[in-house]
């Protein structure tokens, strides 16, 4: 199960990413973080500005409400998603998780 903490008006939550993958998206669950593959290289800051389309897609929110709080250069990464609960979050990742 992801852990997901409610903070000033929006939710934390770890994400695990493997870059360089064939396509991008979230593949599941993984030690408590959302795992999800990226088609884009670590190089440059490609792979955060995919990870964050990935999730504004995910939670059909705009890019500006969603960023890394922590892990900018790894792969185990903190994210912050401003204008959700962690309830509304997490029925979101049970619908796409299909748990």
């Amino acid at each position: 199960m992801i852990k997901l903490t409610d903070k000033d008006g929006g939710v934390i939550f770890a994400v695990r990413v493997q870059p360089r993958a064939s396509r991008s998206g979230v593949v599941g669950e993984l030690d408590g973080a959302l795992k999800i593959r990226l088609a884009a290289p670590p190089v440059d800051g490609e792979a955060n500005d995919e990870l964050i389309r990935v999730l504004a897609k995910l939670f059909d929110l705009p890019r500006v409400r969603i960023s890394i709080s922590a892990g900018q250069t790894s792969k185990n990464k903190l994210i912050r998603v401003e204008g959700i609960s962690a309830i509304e979050a997490e029925k979101i990742l049970q619908r796409v998780l299909g748990d």
